[in-house]
């Protein structure tokens, strides 16, 4: 079995599929990806993520702001009480996607900050773990998840591109570390040196799609079997077989989003 960690469900250009995502996730089944978690980035799709989540089995839901939608405004009261009854709901296993960016939208930094320091509350209270997307925002990223987040609850650091100093200040934080298709891509020799120094109990493999697809995919619109050749490329330079791989990431994702 191998899961898919982060995909955007509700996003990805189903015309080649007759509009049909069943058809999508049935590839991905084929292929044995048995597991997809259909990550939220706003208030306004939401409902669609978690409509997805209860409709397929072995896909799971995620509720979140992410830092370039906050767009400089402060997370109402009102969406705030209302991500926190979105992410109590069952199929909701983790809140996100949230954290900084400040390589697009540095103009909104102190928005983003709040927002990424509300989203950490909300995994605290509701005892579920944080996905994190970060660029160019390390020191800051790993301050607030230091001084507001829940290192018993944790969290994962996704589409990670950044340096192993930061995953390892991560790891210490009780993160986990998730690798898309850029560690395939031929300019991130650097990313691979960072995979084969990450520990493999703390691993996780996602696709990111519709975004960032893997060679030989590079170019065309991803979806979550790809994650099959993320998976295979971190196999390798981790000196272990591809099932080992399969079988390891599974497990991680089961222990950080306690899903049986």
């Amino acid at each position: 079995m191998l899961v898919d960690s982060h995909c955007h469900l509700d996003r990805l250009d189903l015309s080649p599929y007759g509009g049909d995502l069943a058809k999508v996730i049935a590839e991905a089944n084929a292929r044995g990806v048995e597991r997809m978690l259909c990550v939220g980035i706003d208030m306004a799709n939401a409902a669609e993520v978690m409509r997805i989540a209860k409709q397929y089995p072995g896909v799971y839901a995620a509720v979140g702001v992410h830092p370039m939608d906050v767009k400089g405004e402060q997370l109402s009261a009102a969406d705030q009480a209302q991500l926190a009854q979105w992410a109590a709901e069952d199929c909701v296993i983790a809140v996100g996607e949230t954290g900084l960016d400040y390589y697009y939208s540095s103009d909104s930094a102190e928005s983003q900050q709040q927002s990424f320091k509300t989203h950490l509350a909300l995994s605290k209270a509701v005892q579920k773990p944080v996905i994190v997307h970060t660029r160019d925002a390390r020191a800051d990223t790993l301050e607030i998840i230091r001084e507001h987040g829940d290192s018993t609850v944790g969290g994962v650091l996704h589409c990670f591109t950044e340096s192993w100093e930061m995953a390892e200040q991560a790891l210490d934080l009780n993160y986990y570390i998730s690798f898309s298709g850029i560690v395939t891509f031929n300019n991130a020799a650097e990313l691979r040196e960072v995979v084969k120094r990450v520990p493999l109990e703390r691993i996780l493999v996602e696709t990111d799609s519709p975004y960032l697809a893997p060679i030989p995919y590079r170019g065309k619109k991803n979806v979550p079997q790809y994650v099959v050749e993320v998976a295979q490329c971190v196999a390798e330079l981790k000196g272990v077989s591809f099932e080992q791989l399969c079988e390891i990431t599974s497990a991680n994702f089961q222990q950080l989003f306690k899903v049986k």
